[in-house]
């Protein structure tokens, strides 16, 4: 598969990338800064441009994209409307080029289903990130994109164990944690095996 990596130098996006490689797929890495990247490789090209530019992502999701994944992330916990901006001016570019197919990462927490005062205090402190991703997923909703959301738990920098557990609603019981790489391992298989179209996971151990 042809796979646009947006978000590609985060620590989820980089984790991606690279076992997306790994799988033998071509991966075109959409950067602000490309020497964040962690790889390099003939099958993964950079595409230097701001997700907040509606005519950067326009010009790089092309015809030919399988399918376009979204690592990105807030800057810092104040209120923002950036998150739920890149994501329409993806969605905008996904139907001028006809792709059909998004796995977006955004957070437990979304659907204000964490349970008890883990839920209360991440409730609160990541508000306003939590309210954006809200809005980027509404956005995911209201389109015709065959999209597939994530919702992890607390990320860690852990290596990659392909042992976790999904729940289509609210969050794996007692879960409180994921790495990176086992959410990149998890938007990874989605993408490639085609599973769970228009539907939100939470995600955690």
């Amino acid at each position: 598969m042809k796979l646009i990596v947006f978000g590609a130098t985060g620590g989820t996006g980089n984790a991606f990338v690279k076992q997306a490689i790994a799988a033998g797929h071509t991966v075109i890495a959409f950067v602000r800064t490309p020497s964040k990247l962690e790889t390099t490789h003939k099958n993964l090209s950079v595409e230097i441009g701001d997700a907040m530019q509606s005519a950067d992502v326009k010009q790089a999701i092309t015809s030919d994209v399988d399918a376009v994944i979204s690592c990105l992330g807030a800057n810092g916990l104040g209120k923002t409307t950036d998150l739920s901006t890149m994501t329409a001016n993806i969605l905008d570019a996904m139907s001028i080029h006809d792709v059909k197919r998004i796995v977006y990462m955004a957070s437990a927490g979304i659907n204000k289903e964490i349970p008890g005062v883990t839920g209360f205090v991440a409730g609160k402190l990541l508000q306003n990130v939590l309210a954006d991703h809200r809005r980027a997923v509404d956005l995911l909703a209201a389109s015709e994109a065959e999209w597939t959301v994530a919702r992890p738990m607390g990320l860690t920098n852990d290596d990659r164990t392909g042992e976790y557990r999904k729940a289509r609603s609210g969050i794996p019981k007692g879960g409180r944690r994921i790495a990176r790489s086992d959410v990149a391992d998890f938007m990874l298989h989605t993408v490639t095996d085609h599973l769970y179209i228009r539907e939100s996971i939470g995600l955690a151990y």
